[in-house]
């Protein structure tokens, strides 16, 4: 190929800038190159709220995005996961006290299909029951969460820490907390691909299913 071929297809590449979803002001988050807007969709930024806030303090919090619209030199995105780091997460950790988690899947009110994961951390060392009841109050407390909110609302929770507050408030009734948090919120599915899910799942009738005796 000459170079000025190289050049010509070199000069054929757009930027984008890829800006947040509208709950995030539409902040700049990043910028994609493609010769084709096509090839921008499906495209992942990372960041952190720390950055979209002008935040320092936020930095212990990542936010992935994905490409879902473009314009003329703009890429629109959609919010896919927010997750707490490593570093900050292995931070709230003490000795001679418990570490209580949950992995919980639900369904917001306007059926977008989320993975919430909390986490919640005691003062002292928590015996097996009261972990127990902990765990299945955040369970109970993410569902209900997610039942009464649109996907952006369950978002706007997270990240706001009120999911995690209301957490706290209850689960310290049962034994003394130090900290909760959200350490992963993911988008497993958006409501047409549920929808999508639904139509092509088989139902088994039981009558046919045969049991051992």
């Amino acid at each position: 190929m000459s170079e000025r071929s190289v050049s010509r297809r070199r000069q054929e590449k757009r930027w984008y800038t890829v800006l947040a979803p509208e709950r995030f002001d539409r902040a700049e988050i990043g910028e994609t190159t493609a010769d084709d807007p096509e090839l921008v969709y499906g495209r992942t930024i990372e960041t952190t709220l720390g950055a979209i806030k002008n935040d320092a303090s936020e930095n212990n919090t990542k936010l992935t995005f994905k490409i879902d619209d473009v314009g003329s030199d703009a890429a629109y995105t959609e919010f896919v996961k927010h997750e707490l780091t490593r570093d900050y997460l292995r931070s709230l950790v003490r000795r001679g006290s418990s570490k209580i988690t949950a992995y919980v899947t639900v369904l917001t009110s306007d059926d977008y299909r989320v993975q919430v994961q909390p986490v919640a951390f005691t003062t002292k060392k928590a015996d097996h029951s009261q972990e127990k009841a902990i765990r299945d109050t955040m369970v109970d407390i993410v569902r209900e969460a997610a039942r009464e909110r649109t996907f952006d609302d369950l978002v706007d929770s997270v990240v706001e820490g009120r999911l995690s507050s209301a957490i706290y408030a209850e689960g310290k009734t049962i034994y003394p907390l130090r900290r909760v948090e959200i350490q992963k919120l993911t988008l497993e599915a958006r409501p047409e691909e549920v929808a999508e899910e639904e139509e092509t799942s088989v139902d088994v009738d039981e009558e046919n299913v045969e049991s051992e005796a």
